[in-house]
């Protein structure tokens, strides 16, 4: 995958050192649109001096802008932050430290993944379950309906499943496609890969 210029230039102006920092949505997920914008998350660390005391500073650090006519939306959260998330059984954070496009990576960050598989219960499935209902009612509310959400329940319905049946976090779609072999997420996915912006 191409990165663009205005994605590393935004990665390398902040102002503490990443455990990791991947491209999240639509990318990851493998039916991004031309129009799409990129999704980028991260674990950072902060210094002694911000850790130590009564108030925590710089936990989470958003940074939403737009370069070369890219929309370009980065979150990161401070380690103590990403490590309380990910013992909630939250699937949102196993994808991103699983996530194969990675900008920026650390041994600590190798070795997290290691450590994160035995963090992996049947009760990530709620996650799944929850989001793609989440979804599915966004898709019927809506008069005319939108190729996104409804790849977003399949998307999260077939990472759920193929989690909870082999522990491993695939967030991929069309990779999924080829374990699970449903018919019509291919036409879906070219209908959305070359779609109007909405």
């Amino acid at each position: 995958m191409n990165i663009p210029t205005s994605i590393n230039t935004i990665i390398g102006q902040q102002p503490y050192p990443f455990l990791f920092a991947i491209i999240s949505g639509s990318h990851l997920y493998g039916f991004p649109s031309p129009d799409s914008d990129y999704d980028l998350r991260g674990v950072h660390i902060l210094p002694v001096q911000e850790v130590v005391g009564l108030q925590t500073k710089n936990e989470t650090i958003q940074v939403s802008e737009v370069r070369e006519s890219l929309e370009i939306d980065l979150v990161t959260h401070d380690v103590k932050k990403f490590f309380l998330m990910l013992l909630k059984k939250n699937g949102y954070v196993l994808e991103q430290l699983y996530s194969p496009l990675i900008l920026r990576t650390s041994p600590e960050h190798e070795e997290l993944k290691n450590i994160a598989k035995n963090c992996i219960t049947r009760y990530h499935s709620y996650h799944y379950i929850g989001f793609a209902t989440t979804q599915w009612k966004l898709f019927e509310k809506e008069n005319a309906h939108r190729l996104k959400p409804l790849l977003y329940v399949y998307r999260v319905l077939l990472t759920g499943i193929y989690l909870m049946q082999t522990g491993i976090v695939e967030s991929n779609l069309i990779k999924l496609n080829e374990i699970f072999n449903l018919p019509y997420i291919s036409d879906l996915i070219a209908q959305k890969l070359v779609a109007l912006p909405e």
